[in-house]
């Protein structure tokens, strides 16, 4: 009870009609886009809404992240086209429920914190990448399919179409200046509907790209065999797909989380994501993940809870249950005018004003996340592959500042202070430093300013110590940290070392 009186209280300090607004405006861009992808990977355009819909209401609930929206996205879909025309639709629900079940699973294990080891290069990238991908989207919708071959529009409804993107671009940028009470985008897709409706304009529809009417999403089983071999056709499908799912979800959660300066909750959401991909599968959906862009007009709309979100997967519902003959008359116009704007906000244009103060190891990193992304619309092997570049020039740099000050103590024992971290990049310049045929008898080493991090790191050691050995001389390890003893002793066997462990003082209690 004390928690459901915490959440009345906590409404009282919402903009009720903002996140209305907001949520409406999100249904509106995210229906062409679902249904887009839905055609494009042979599916009914059904399975896109229904994706649309689960994943909104399943997330908006259980999610980890107010203010974020899920539905049918393309990054997840595009990983499913080559499934879905091999084996057909059933294989691809099988699919969907498997990813999610991967996708809760790492939420359960508490995994979604990796996503904090993305470097911020690869975040501008990916965003980039991923603005350059919705604009391309909507420059397609400027083409049309003649003869079976798709050409790009040309006469009076090229002009028309250019004409009412660019007033609803128009409408946009203007109408923040006259008032933010009500979403810009949503003003442009009313203003641009009106104009074309009472000029009878005739331009490019939604009923174009095909009908958004039809009933309630039905509870199925996907159709498939249950057999090993089954589960080895579904099982890459899927871990790519709860990866890509996972990966754009995240990042769009830490894009929130600095819009808002709040902090969401990544392993929540990772397991809403599968419990809404799970559902799915099981009621005709094509799954989906987080979207980027209806979450940066649902952001931009000044949305800030889960209220916007449940209102954009409701009014789809209530779209494809009895509002598709208004929602079909929607020019694509303004869709494409919205979205264009959407994707210049994503675009992260500071990144222009501060690529002469980045390192070039960083500028490589966000500009081959970017290309990836684009080229081949595979956003995890773009985060992936700047992940691993990023990682391998941290370990160069780190291996290159390793060095040892090298002294005599009053018994006139050499002393080797080592300075940063041990570990298998650092090995080679490690074992360079020390002469184990001109030292004296006794050598210390010192790792106050330094860590014992791997297994290359005991190798490096062992190899050092045993050529003092056969000298005859005797190594002392000292100011080793209880994590660096920790795994020297664990690795008892295969090294044996002397330690100088430091007595450890405690306070007595008075």
């Amino acid at each position: 009870m004390e928690n459901i009186a915490i959440s009345f209280q906590s409404l009282k300090n919402v903009n009720l009609k903002t996140e209305i607004l907001a949520g409406l405006t999100v249904a509106m861009t995210m229906i062409p886009e679902s249904l887009s992808f839905a055609i494009l990977a042979g599916l009914s355009p059904l399975t896109g809404l229904y994706a649309a819909f689960l994943m909104g209401i399943v997330t908006a609930f259980l999610g980890g992240r107010p203010g974020m929206v899920s539905g049918g996205a393309g990054a997840t879909v595009v990983v499913l086209i080559a499934l879905a025309a091999t084996h057909g639709v059933e294989y691809l629900f099988a699919t969907v429920v498997l990813a999610g079940i991967i996708q809760f699973s790492v939420g359960v294990l508490k995994l979604g914190k990796f996503v904090r080891l993305i470097p911020q290069p690869v975040m501008y990238g990916f965003l980039n990448g991923l603005a350059v991908i919705i604009f391309m989207a909507q420059v397609a919708q400027f083409e049309v399919v003649e003869n079976g071959v798709s050409t790009l529009m040309h006469g009076a409804p090229f002009y028309t179409m250019l004409g009412l993107t660019a007033l609803t671009i128009a409408i946009v940028i203007v109408f923040p200046k006259i008032t933010k009470a009500v979403p810009a985008s949503l003003v442009a897709i009313i203003v641009v509907f009106a104009v074309v409706y009472f000029l009878k304009i005739d331009t490019k529809k939604v009923i174009d790209i095909a009908s958004v009417s039809g009933s309630l999403p039905k509870f199925h089983i996907p159709n498939i065999p249950v057999s090993i071999e089954t589960f080895q056709i579904i099982l890459p499908y899927a871990a790519i797909m709860a990866g890509v799912g996972l990966i754009e979800s995240l990042l769009t959660l830490n894009m929130v989380d600095e819009i808002t300066n709040t902090k969401g909750k990544s392993n929540q959401e990772a397991m809403a994501q599968g419990i809404a991909n799970i559902t799915n599968g099981f009621f005709g959906g094509m799954g989906g993940c987080a979207m980027v862009a209806q979450t940066l007009v649902n952001i931009d709309a000044g949305a800030r809870t889960k209220i916007s979100a449940i209102i954009g997967a409701v009014t789809i519902l209530i779209i494809i249950l009895a509002g598709g003959p208004v929602i079909e008359q929607i020019p694509m116009a303004a869709l494409v005018g919205v979205m264009m704007m959407v994707a210049i906000g994503t675009f992260q244009w500071a990144s222009f004003r501060i690529i002469t103060k980045m390192p070039k190891s960083d500028i490589f990193v966000g500009i081959t996340v970017a290309v990836i992304t684009v080229l081949l619309h595979n956003l995890a092997l773009a985060v992936l592959i700047g992940v691993i570049i990023s990682a391998l020039v941290f370990a160069w740099d780190s291996a290159k500042r390793i060095r040892a000050r090298k002294s005599i103590d009053i018994d006139g024992n050499r002393i080797y202070e080592i300075y940063g971290p041990l570990f298998f990049g650092s090995t080679a310049a490690f074992t360079e430093k020390f002469d184990s045929v001109g030292d004296p008898q006794k050598i210390i080493i010192d790792f106050k300013e330094s860590r014992i991090v791997d297994m290359s790191a005991i190798e490096a050691l062992k190899k050092v110590i045993e050529k003092y050995e056969n000298n005859h001389k005797k190594v002392i390890l000292k100011h080793l940290s209880a994590d660096c003893i920790r795994l020297l002793k664990n690795a008892e066997g295969f090294i044996e070392v002397n330690i100088d462990e430091d007595p450890t003082y405690k306070v007595l209690p008075k």
